[in-house]
């Protein structure tokens, strides 16, 4: 038994510990004690008289001796005999303190079943009961259900000390309502871990043992056709799903209008730093989907891979758009290279169906629709007279009623006008004194990574950087000087540097000759009043066999509509297909795995889980540890035993670590969303146990129940934890075993403490201080100590002597 010394000096202490009333569980423990055990309790407690002096607390502790007695021999019965005294007869003033701990019922689908049917009334049946599950608003649902971290609140309930006087005031505050309680704690109850947890990680780490695997054969086709031919036992064994699975999944990628237009938004802005996909796009759903297809193994991607293609190749075939893909703009070389291709393709098929006649049949001929723009930009600009002094074109013109006169003229080099765009603002020819039209033009032919290299190289041989540059840009220069010519008869190649590299073209008059004369308002007023404008060519373009001068001779007059496309749609298109059926294993899953990190971490950055910087910092920190450690990838030199795939391991441990953290962060905010405050900080105590736990190295293995940090809950957010204790229904009734009152909701506390405390003055004794002011403290003398659940009771009581 423990002393405990209240007092001051040389004090006698006494404690009198562990006197039980429990249930019949106990009671029948006490019967069955042996003689010995409790001639030596007895033993003990005669011993008691012969220990203290005769005072006059000696008979009180006699009297709560004798009820102790009571209490071990016969419990219930003797309890309840001895709670129908009537105490109201008796004044004293005792100090009391009480503590009430709460819990909520765990977060299983049999209590989120019954609060649904209990809040609206109804009896859910079918698959509205059953199939709700606590994430279904999360960004992941469309992919797995995860396992609710929080399992549950605790909520603790405590009234500070108080004097109670009397019988009355003590049966008030046991059956108080915890609203009353002066102080509100809650405790976060997490789900502890239970094996392998259902998420984004688990299968991304198949994926990568399917890049270790994909080296063994030279062809997908290879690992499909590994039941019928000899090959490692493990091939044999990997399950393909039924064609169903397969092709409803393909249903899914290839669904009918499924457009996505801007993918920069798509995910994290860090993302761009993978060499992935973006998330909407047709690749980076395919790679999500292989993750949960025949538990991503390499015989289940390699059939999936071969339908997949199958699919590309009857769009393109059938000339139907691509979905999921940008069917216009630049390639985008920030991505992985199937991306690229399958976006070139998309973008080959928008062209192949430009030119056929069925689509023009649809929406109309382009021709008519590029001969309409010639014909009004003809008439506008100078023999009809259509073009108003304040139409604009790109939003540079700016011209006055009295310049119409300029652009009426009529002259013959008008009737062979071409492809004309409209006038640029105040130019005008340096030799025939014409307004200046801009044409249109082919957009410039556009090129994959791979294509990029290729063309890099067959122009190496060049040598010279300049020539090598020129090279690069020489068909397209060659189109644009052809439409130029077609659209301004009579230009020479002065007007083309001004239109098309003004920074070409010097000028003479003024400290800032050297801008366009184009470039201000300044420049437009000064041009008309000094025509022809002074200037030059810059040295650059002024050389001798300057390449730019070279292409300007020979170019034909042509406008763009007539000019031989610089992107043959057909020949691209065919060029991506063959890649597409002729990537070997490790090609495709070098950039699955890619693709598959990024767009798994941009589904979990899309899931809201309110103002938390932690979970903030820890997604940017985890995206730079991924572009670290998928950069690797990018060289394709690697192999079966590389330690890129052991490095590929570890950063699925980073993964997960994270997807825990923003799991936890999105049941706490969806429960406490009216609580923001209380979820941020629940959430901070626990990455900081979390942090700790992390550097310890123990990360793979923590012990949730170590972390019981609790959080004082406001005034204002009391209502949100209180809405948390549903009411129990008939179903949970079984719960519930003895009431003990104060209730929450209707649910009883699961712990009940109560401390009674008594104090009196320190005089009048022989070990006293004679110093007046510590004789007239107060010490305290009596504490009992209640600890109550519904199955048992426990009582623990101190009594401290000053004599």
């Amino acid at each position: 038994m423990e002393l405990l010394d209240f007092g001051n000096g040389d004090r006698h202490s006494v404690n009198l510990l562990d006197s039980m009333a429990s249930s019949s569980s106990r009671k029948n423990i006490h019967a069955d004690a042996t003689d010995d055990e409790q001639e030596q309790e007895e033993e003990e407690l005669e011993h008691f008289d012969d220990f203290t002096l005769a005072s006059s607390w000696e008979r009180f502790i006699s009297e709560i001796e004798a009820v102790l007695r009571v209490w071990m021999s016969d419990g219930p019965n003797n309890l309840l005999a001895y709670s129908t005294l009537d105490l109201s007869v008796h004044n004293f003033k005792v100090r009391c303190a009480m503590k009430l701990t709460f819990r909520t019922l765990p977060y299983d689908d049999d209590n989120i079943k019954d609060a649904k049917i209990s809040k609206s009334g109804e009896n859910l049946t079918g698959e509205m009961s059953i199939g709700t599950q606590w994430d279904d608003d999360c960004s992941w649902s469309e992919w797995y259900s995860a396992e609710d971290p929080v399992k549950g609140f605790e909520l603790i309930a405590i009234w500070s000390e108080k004097m109670v006087e009397s019988s009355m005031e003590m049966a008030e505050l046991e059956n108080a309502s915890p609203h009353e309680a002066e102080k509100w704690l809650t405790s976060l109850r997490l789900e502890g871990s239970s094996g392998n947890r259902v998420g984004f990680t688990s299968e991304l780490r198949l994926l990568v043992d399917a890049l270790q695997m994909s080296f063994e054969a030279q062809f997908i086709e290879d690992f499909v056709s590994a039941v019928e031919n000899p090959g490692p036992d493990n091939l044999k064994s990997m399950v393909i799903p039924p064609p169903t699975v397969r092709d409803r999944v393909l249903k899914e990628l290839f669904i009918e209008g499924i457009q996505f237009s801007d993918f920069a938004n798509s995910g994290h802005k860090i993302s761009r730093a993978i060499k992935g996909a973006p998330l909407g796009s047709l690749f980076a759903q395919f790679c999500l989907h292989s993750l949960w297809f025949g538990n991503c193994n390499i015989r289940a991607i390699a059939v999936l891979w071969i339908e997949f293609v199958r699919e590309v190749r009857w769009c393109w075939e059938e000339s139907q758009l691509l979905p999921r893909m940008p069917a216009n703009g630049s390639i985008d070389l920030s991505t992985c290279l199937i991306n690229q291709k399958l976006q070139m393709l998309a973008i080959c098929i928008e062209r192949k169906c430009q030119l056929s006649e069925d689509y023009q049949d649809c929406i109309g001929s382009l021709d008519q629709i590029d001969s309409m723009s010639e014909e009004e930009s003809v008439v506008g600009d100078d023999s009809f007279s259509l073009q108003t002094p304040s139409e604009e074109f790109s939003g540079k013109v700016d011209r006055k009623p009295e310049d119409v006169d300029l652009f009426n003229e009529k002259k013959s080099s008008d009737l062979t006008r071409r492809g004309s765009a409209g006038i640029v603002d105040s130019m005008m020819l340096l030799k025939s004194h014409q307004s200046m039209h801009a044409p249109y033009t082919q957009e410039a032919p556009l090129m994959t990574e791979d294509m990029h290299e290729e063309r890099l190289k067959a122009v190496e041989a060049f040598g010279d950087s300049f020539d090598f540059s020129a090279q690069l840009e020489r068909d397209i220069l060659t189109s644009d000087m052809s439409a130029f010519k077609a659209a301004n008869p009579g230009a020479i190649f002065e007007d083309f540097i001004r239109w098309h590299s003004p920074g070409d073209w010097e000028e003479d008059d003024g400290p800032e000759g050297s801008k366009s004369s184009s470039s201000s308002s300044h420049d437009i007023k000064k041009s008309k009043d000094s025509w022809p404008p002074q200037g030059r060519l810059s040295k650059r373009m002024s050389e001798h066999g300057n390449l730019w001068r070279k292409l300007w001779n020979s170019a034909p007059a042509l406008p763009a509509s007539e000019q031989k496309p610089l992107l043959d749609p057909n020949r691209e298109g065919e060029k991506v297909l063959h890649y597409l059926e002729t990537l070997q294993p490790h090609e495709l899953l070098e950039q699955m795995v890619c693709a598959a990190f990024r767009a798994a971490a941009d589904t979990l950055c899309q899931t809201s889980f309110g103002e938390l910087k932690q979970v903030e910092t820890e997604m940017q920190q985890l995206y730079l540890t991924m572009a670290s450690a998928l950069r690797a990838l990018q060289v394709n030199h690697l192999s079966g035993d590389s330690e890129t795939i052991e490095d590929l391991r570890r950063l699925t441990v980073a993964f997960e670590q994270v997807e825990k953290l923003l799991t936890l962060a999105a049941s706490l905010h969806r429960k406490l969303i009216q609580a923001p405050r209380l979820s941020r900080e629940i959430f901070n105590d626990y990455h900081n146990f979390y942090i700790q736990t992390k550097g310890k190295g123990l990360t793979e293995d923590i012990d949730e129940k170590e972390f019981n940090k609790k959080q004082e809950v406001r005034d204002h957010e009391r209502e949100v934890l209180s809405n948390m204790f549903v009411p129990p229904t008939a179903n949970q009734s079984w719960r519930k075993v003895l009431s003990m009152g104060n209730l929450l909701n209707g649910h009883e506390p699961i712990l009940r403490e109560i401390i009674f405390s008594l104090r009196d003055r320190v005089s009048g004794n022989h070990y006293a201080a004679r110093s007046g002011s510590i004789s007239q403290q107060e010490i305290e003398t009596y504490r009992m100590y209640i600890c109550g659940t519904s199955n048992d009771l426990r009582v623990a009581l101190s009594v401290v002597s000053c004599d």
